[in-house]
């Protein structure tokens, strides 16, 4: 069972795809969003959750206080329950929250994105190749604010993302199974 960890949604349960997605586990959310919290990284963020699956991870972002979120899910049966999620975490929001599932790829999405973005989680499926997934990256790069913060989630056993030009890398931290890289905006170097 999946459901929003805490805030003003906090205790809706959500619905998962029956096949085809990897939902971040409530432990894993409730750590990166801890982490989050504490960066003051999430209230009022505009939220990218690309491969979103059922959306947890930016409908759990708008229960505690985020702006808006933009949930990219290609596969036809997450992206409808994904729908389905987001509708009653506006519900449990009293409607104030703006939420757009979008039935695309996330490199679809990303060419034609509306960004800034300031909080992006990347879920994309294991398999997923470590070129394709760095693609995705370079594509989302316009699309960050410059404060931005982006979480990848990868399976343990993947090597870390080869991160294209305008990424730094800034931690990780490994969950059994799972290991969510923490990446930011490249800042210009200071000229003395």
């Amino acid at each position: 069972m999946t459901r929003i960890i805490a805030g003003r949604a906090g205790s809706l349960t959500l619905e998962v795809p029956d096949a085809g997605t990897r939902p971040t586990s409530d432990r894993v959310r409730e750590s990166v969003f801890g982490a989050l919290d504490s960066a003051d990284a999430v209230r009022g963020a505009r939220v990218l959750d690309l491969y979103a699956g059922s959306g947890a991870l930016g409908l759990e972002a708008l229960s505690r206080g985020a702006a808006s979120a933009d949930l990219v899910e290609k596969a036809p049966r997450a992206a409808q329950c994904a729908t389905r999620n987001a509708r009653r975490v506006a519900t449990a929001l009293g409607g104030r929250a703006a939420i757009d599932v979008h039935r695309l790829s996330a490199e679809q999405y990303l060419r034609t994105s509306r960004g800034p973005f300031t909080l992006v989680f990347i879920d994309p499926p294991y398999d997923l190749s470590e070129v394709h997934l760095s693609e995705t990256l370079a594509l989302l790069v316009p699309s960050l604010d410059t404060d931005a913060t982006v979480i990848i989630e990868r399976a343990s056993r993947s090597p870390e993302p080869s991160l294209p030009d305008g990424l730094q890398p800034v931690r990780s931290k490994r969950y059994g199974d799972t290991t969510m890289w923490w990446v930011a905006p490249a800042q210009p170097e200071a000229r003395v």
